[in-house]
């Protein structure tokens, strides 16, 4: 073993026990993690607006501030980014974390001085426990590859300005930078494709140990470097051990991703967002993810079926159930109050809380009122494939057929860009069709009583999903392929690419 390894045995043990002190208390933690925040909140100009001063709980918080979102709040951030200080945290904010927004366009999310740490630890921490709990460490020896943004960053009004990503890689270890790969130049082009010849081109000759990003750029890089060499993955990188992900089920892309690799490698699946690192998979093999109660955010938790009612309500950790979808809500030293994040999750496991990722609160499909979400689809899909073990799938997702003819039902339609196609296409289109039944009670209800005709499976050539993606501007990086929709905007885009 190497010096990193070596020395990382000892570290990995010290923040295991650091994290299984919180988790003894997770509820208690909470609470005192909600009574800093409002104390330094209420020494802000939102705090003021909304008597942060006189709150200590979370039903006081719920009494001060509704439940927004970023475009509800964007009249603080545009305060925020004219450089005016104290308006939702105290001092000015470190950086702006810029992403894809929705009515608003480009999102500026704050990261400050208090919020930074999360970041940075988070992702050093999952890797800490994969090593406690496996004895693995040799890979911190051998290059390690992040698929990330540019590092480059522009200037607003004083602040810096970048991908989430990017910023984070300006605070990698100067201990890591040696095996970090790709370079920095490299790192720096904005083209993906061009950028992906590039990281081609670095690692190839490199004993990588570690690839990170999300699953299907990811796939992407692979399928480069077995167009290169013509061997797979894991032959050209012999030393390649550990898979780290985050922002998509994986389960879509696990056996393509293998098959391309050549076995199976350990994966270690994370939950970053621009808005906080929310949680790891601390248990190899569990797909629970720990939520992170002690990293300056406070979690409250809205029924997914009752998110839209004008008054939901908004549940603590204490009173979640097992195996019930949730919008998360998010208040943090980042200034974020009572910020709904749009993702869902699912909690799995309680003492420690772990949860699973679903979907998006906004990415879901009842056009017909089938009230279908990611995690279903995403199930059924899983399903299919195990019934049909020939295909292997590299990216997909499902839309509302609308029958203009009273006398047709309307149905679903799954566009499906199969690496492998299967053999009988309508009976794997009757296997999805199926499952989906069993997952989803008024999908169930709507077939059985023939509102709903059988799905149509749609399958597109290859490359149709990426040419899609560059054609918006959004080809690799942190950017995902929305698993469904209530309308044909994506099913006609992918479909015409």
């Amino acid at each position: 073993m190497g010096l990193k390894s070596t020395l990382s045995r000892p570290l990995a043990r010290y923040i295991v026990r650091q994290y299984a002190r919180w988790q003894h208390d997770p509820i208690g933690t909470q609470q005192r993690v909600l009574r800093e925040l409002l104390a330094q909140g209420a020494r802000t100009s939102f705090g003021a607006a909304h008597d942060l001063a006189g709150a200590r709980t979370a039903a006081d918080l719920a009494a001060r501030v509704p439940v927004r979102d970023y475009e509800g709040l964007l009249p603080w951030f545009e305060r925020m980014k004219t450089g005016e200080a104290d308006v939702l945290w105290p001092g000015r904010p470190l950086y702006l974390a810029k992403t894809s927004g929705t009515t608003s366009g480009a999102k500026y999310i704050p990261l400050t001085r208090a919020s930074i740490p999360n970041h940075l630890n988070g992702a050093r921490d999952a890797l800490l426990h994969y090593v406690q709990r496996t004895g693995k460490s040799t890979f911190l020896d051998g290059k390690l590859m992040f698929l990330s943004g540019s590092p480059e960053l522009e200037t607003l009004n004083g602040i810096p300005v970048g991908r989430l990503s990017g910023i984070v890689n300006h605070h990698v270890p100067a201990y890591l930078r040696r095996n970090q790969l790709p370079s920095y130049a490299t790192n720096c082009i904005e083209d993906w494709e061009q950028k992906l010849e590039r990281i081609v081109d670095e690692t190839l000759p490199a004993p990588m140990t570690l690839i990170s990003g999300i699953p299907p750029w990811v796939q992407m890089y692979f399928d480069r470097v077995v167009a290169r060499t013509g061997r797979p993955v894991g032959e050209v990188f012999p030393d390649f051990d550990l898979f780290v992900y985050g922002g998509v089920n994986f389960e879509p892309y696990r056996r393509k991703l293998f098959d391309t690799i050549g076995w199976p490698v350990d994966s270690v699946e994370l939950f970053p967002a621009s808005e906080g690192f929310l949680a790891f998979q601390d248990e190899p093999g569990n797909p629970g993810l720990l939520l992170l109660l002690d990293a300056g955010i406070f979690y409250e938790f809205i029924p997914a079926e009752r998110f839209f009612e004008p008054n939901p309500p908004r549940l603590t950790l204490a009173e979640v159930e097992l195996d019930r979808q949730y919008a998360v809500v998010l208040t943090s030293n980042a200034g974020l109050w009572a910020y709904s994040l749009g993702d869902t999750v699912r909690f799995v496991s309680r003492y420690p809380f772990r949860v699973v990722v679903t979907g998006r609160i906004k990415h879901f499909l009842s056009a017909f009122g089938e009230h279908v979400i990611g995690e279903e689809v995403e199930q059924s899909l899983r399903e299919a494939l195990r019934a049909h073990p020939e295909a292997e799938v590299t990216e997909f997702t499902v839309a509302p057929l609308v029958s203009d003819d009273p006398a047709t039902p309307s149905r679903h339609e799954w566009l499906i860009e199969f690496a492998r196609p299967p053999h009988h296409p309508a009976a794997f289109g009757a296997t999805l069709d199926e499952a989906l039944q069993q997952r989803n009670t008024y999908y169930n209800d709507l077939r059985t009583g023939n509102i709903l005709a059988a799905p149509r499976l749609t399958t597109l050539p290859a490359g149709a999903f990426q040419r899609y993606m560059k054609r918006l501007g959004k080809l690799g990086g942190q950017n995902k392929v929305p698993r469904l929709s209530n309308d044909r905007t994506l099913a006609q885009g992918v479909t015409s690419s």
